[in-house]
């Protein structure tokens, strides 16, 4: 199992427990560094499309359908091979 599938499962299996820090650190390790606008983190994704992961933090947690969208693109990452 890649490094990826394991930060994929790890974030499947904690999906209403993610601290913003740890989402904001792996978004910044696979599509590079965000731009930020207020409270919202925005990183831009490699393929064409909707090409942004949106972040926000409430009281140090991860929004959980914002856990979700960040879970869909590292598997869309990690389908097109485009990981590292």
């Amino acid at each position: 199992m890649s490094r990826l599938d394991d930060e994929i499962e790890q974030l499947e299996a904690r999906k209403r427990n993610v601290r913003f820090g740890e989402r904001v650190r792996l978004c910044r390790e696979y599509f590079g560094c965000e731009r930020i606008k207020g409270s919202h983190h925005i990183f831009k994704t490699p393929w064409p499309g909707d090409p942004r992961i949106n972040l926000q933090e409430v009281r140090g947690k991860a929004k959980s359908y914002q856990v979700d969208q960040v879970i869909a693109a590292l598997e869309r990452l990690k389908e097109t091979g485009e990981e590292e």
